[in-house]
């Protein structure tokens, strides 16, 4: 008896399935991206400028160590107490300030133009403490940004950015631009960044 041949399948359209397949997939699937951090980071500058001086009380240091311990010039300080704190250094008032509201301490900062924050953490540090730290930095310039736009322009800070960032904001964007770019000067954030400690 003759054996017989095992019919072939066809195959010539298995690529083709296979494609459309890639193609569905590709376009139905979403990509997360990661939101991250919106920061302007400063110009470049030319390596043989020397930085500029500064004194020691116009700089607020604020160090997270591989506890997750605040301590905020040199002082253990709570989370909650962060915001409060920095507001009162950038808002000190010691010299050439009009609109400062502080209690004018000799030891703080002189003005907001000069004041700095340095923000350190160690490579330990929960980058959940560290965003909850730099959240509360943030907040407190936008609470005198927010303060001195509403005494100037009876129309707080963030609303303001929120307008001229919205496409179908009517009013005049030039006169908005203006506005924040006063308010940007009155109260300039200078956070520093420093690069992470080694913990011993």
């Amino acid at each position: 008896m003759a054996k017989r041949s095992a019919p072939e399948v066809n195959a010539g359209s298995m690529a083709d399935i296979a494609f459309l397949l890639l193609i569905f997939f590709l376009v139905t699937t979403t990509i997360e991206t990661d939101a991250g951090l919106n920061r302007k980071l400063p110009p470049i500058q030319d390596e043989n400028t020397p930085p500029p001086p500064l004194k020691k009380k116009n700089i607020f240091q604020v160090l997270i160590n591989q506890q997750n311990d605040i301590l905020v010039e040199e002082n253990e300080m709570e989370l909650g107490d962060v915001r409060q704190a920095a507001i009162d250094f950038l808002d000190n008032g010691g010299q050439g300030c009009d609109y400062c509201q502080g209690k004018r301490d000799p030891a703080s900062s002189d003005n907001p133009n000069k004041a700095v924050i340095s923000l350190q953490h160690t490579r330990e540090t929960d980058y959940s403490t560290y965003i909850a730290i730099q959240n509360e930095l943030v907040a407190a310039y936008n609470f005198l940004r927010n303060r001195e736009a509403d005494r100037l322009f009876q129309m707080s800070f963030t609303e303001m950015e929120a307008n001229f960032n919205d496409a179908q904001y009517n009013g005049d964007k030039d006169l908005l631009e203006s506005r924040i770019e006063t308010i940007r000067d009155m109260f300039p954030m200078k956070l520093s960044e420093a690069e992470p400690k080694e913990s011993k």
